[in-house]
């Protein structure tokens, strides 16, 4: 093929790409309005229960909250076209509780790791997200919430996460601390989940979160796809003699390996 046709012929294979890539983009901001008013419908309903929970004691609470969670973002999940395949539930032995951490890309994840997890779970969370009127009742009533700008607010929240687990309740912390929005499979990890597996001597399970950032990117404004998301467990990495330093170099290593070699599943 000659030069001249070669050019033609990549020319021509761009311009039949083009109404594909116009559609998809109107059908990814066509998906998330459908998908925003059920989040908000759906969010009307749960919260009179969710109110109602609110008011029982732990770890009362933490059970029949994990129960609505898990009703409401199953039907989200429906409605929406989306699919959550779990693996590596075995690693949870029944009757332990753990510290599971988590990588953080968008923020489907949240949705996709509080029902995710196998029993009643709370997650370290930014106090901001809780003064939302309505959406803040719900984003409580999971999280422990902390003000990372404040030193107090960090030591308070430490002792709060250690209550949540002697309470036989999981804590799910995402270790990167905020959304990675980088070319890298990880961001560095903080010491704060590690630091509590030493205090506590809680195993750390980690877990992964695959293709959420396909379908519901950081780099597109309102845009939101259907398709499958997976999380996958992986063993328990007891805490032992090690260091807070070398159980999150650890577990970061774990993590990073098993993303490279599972990405593109």
């Amino acid at each position: 093929m000659g030069t001249y046709q070669k050019f033609n012929f990549q020319r021509d294979k761009r311009i039949q790409l083009l109404p594909v890539k116009f559609f998809k983009e109107i059908a990814g901001r066509i998906c998330a309005l459908w998908a925003m008013l059920w989040f908000v419908l759906t969010m009307l309903i749960v919260s009179l229960p969710i109110w109602i929970i609110g008011w029982w004691p732990q770890p009362r609470q933490a059970q029949y909250s994990y129960r609505v969670f898990r009703v409401w973002m199953g039907f989200f999940f429906l409605i929406t076209g989306l699919r959550l395949r779990k693996k590596g539930l075995e690693n949870f032995k029944k009757g332990e509780t753990y510290i599971v951490v988590c990588n953080h890309n968008t923020l489907l994840d949240v949705p996709v790791s509080s029902p995710g997890i196998p029993g009643p779970n709370k997650t370290i969370a930014k106090i901001e997200m809780a003064r939302i009127p309505l959406f803040g009742l719900i984003y409580k009533s999971g999280s422990v919430l902390v003000d990372r700008k404040n030193e107090k607010s960090r030591r308070a929240s430490f002792i709060e996460m250690k209550k949540v687990l002697s309470l036989g309740i999981h804590m799910c912390i995402y270790p990167e601390g905020t959304r990675n929005k980088t070319n890298e499979p990880l961001q560095r990890f903080h010491d704060g989940a590690f630091r509590l597996a030493d205090d506590t001597n809680h195993a750390i399970i980690p877990a992964l979160i695959f293709n959420t950032t396909k379908l519901f990117p950081n780099d597109k404004v309102f845009y939101f796809l259907p398709g499958k998301i997976e999380m996958h467990f992986l063993p328990a990495v007891e805490p032992g003699s090690q260091t807070t330093e070398q159980l999150k170099e650890k577990v970061f290593t774990l993590m990073k390996d098993y993303y490279m070699q599972h990405r593109d599943h």
